[in-house]
């Protein structure tokens, strides 16, 4: 996202950058920073305008937005609950961008295009520039299906080697394993048959019950819609006897508990909202859930510390917000 908003120079716009907790002093802090600047375009990550929503903010209504005209946001899918949010609490004309890239091709693959309309939990259109499929795990191109996000033709930002990889073993290994000659970025997307994208979390995370696949993301929305929950993790784990065991972690809101009232209230929500297989094996109170150090839950490094996986060998702690959180899963992996 760096490279994303210097970029900006190149047209002449003014950039502000916010350097700090998006929190502080309190969670309308970024559009007291919007009001202040007067920001054209506010970009922000998905997580903030769920928080946003649970903490009950009203930025449209308590500051002067009126320069605001397109709110764009990355990190993790956008939930249509915050598409919602944005429309209702923000500005109902306001153009929301919701955008997905990564780090490595310093680009989007997916994202924000203002001729066209905004449909509620859906991105736009793939990016200019890029290919962009849905591919089922034989290779054939999907539509209105949930599929592998590939990118079947070079873009003009995709990297062509790594660091300290003489010989390319890691490169090809990360991106061109599952399709050789085709890049899988591991993101698990449907294209619909309008050519917008929706976006449901990292594929080798995907929740896989009894072959009824479903992105994490869609747990997290209906979950975190209760007020009891502060947020949620939620892990399908591959046990060594073929078994599969599905946790749900959850991060309460204070005054909270994880009585049999609420345990009951988190698996109807799940089993009447999205799918009876879905139902948490376990449903675990735990005292925080893990970060990358831009906002995004740290699933994949979590699945394997469950799966027994050391520490120093599941995660860099160096790019996690709170790295002591990780000792809780990995006793649990441990003890499992």
């Amino acid at each position: 996202m760096w490279n994303f908003l210097v970029s900006g120079l190149l047209v002449g716009a003014t950039v502000v950058l916010y350097d700090g907790s998006p929190g502080h002093p309190d969670t309308a802090a970024q559009w007291r920073i919007a009001e202040r600047t007067g920001t054209t375009l506010f970009g922000t990550s998905a997580a903030y305008v769920m928080a946003c929503r649970k903490a009950g903010v009203h930025p449209g209504r308590d500051l002067d937005l009126s320069t605001v005209r397109c709110v764009a946001t990355t990190g993790s899918p956008l939930p249509p609950d915050g598409f919602r949010w944005i429309h209702d609490e923000v500005a109902a004309d306001m153009w929301i961008a919701s955008v997905s890239g990564g780090t490595d091709v310093c680009s989007c693959f997916a994202g924000a295009v203002p001729t066209l309309p905004v449909y509620v939990g859906e991105l736009q259109a793939p990016c200019l520039g890029t290919d962009l499929q849905a591919w089922d795990p034989h290779g054939k191109p999907l539509t209105d299906e949930v599929g592998e996000l590939v990118v079947t033709n070079p873009m003009p930002s995709m990297p062509v080697r790594f660091w300290n990889d003489p010989d390319g073993s890691r490169y090809l290994e990360s991106y061109f394993e599952m399709f050789p000659g085709v890049w899988r970025h591991g993101d698990w997307i449907t294209l619909t048959s309008r050519g917008t994208v929706v976006i449901h979390g990292r594929s080798d995370s995907t929740l896989n019950r009894q072959g009824v696949r479903m992105g994490s993301a869609d747990i997290y929305e209906a979950v975190e819609r209760l007020p009891e929950i502060r947020e949620s993790l939620v892990i399908g784990v591959e046990q060594p006897d073929g078994g599969y065991w599905m946790p749900l972690f959850v991060h309460l809101a204070a005054g909270a508990a994880l009585d049999d009232a609420l345990l009951e209230k988190i698996k109807r929500t799940i089993r009447e909202q999205l799918s009876p297989r879905h139902v948490p094996d376990e449903v675990i109170e735990v005292p925080g859930i893990p970060h990358t150090l831009t906002g995004k839950r740290i699933e994949v490094p979590v699945k394997r510390l469950l799966q027994g996986t050391p520490l120093e060998k599941a995660v860099n702690p160096g790019s996690v917000d709170n790295a002591a959180l990780l000792a809780f899963y990995e006793r649990l992996g441990r003890e499992r």
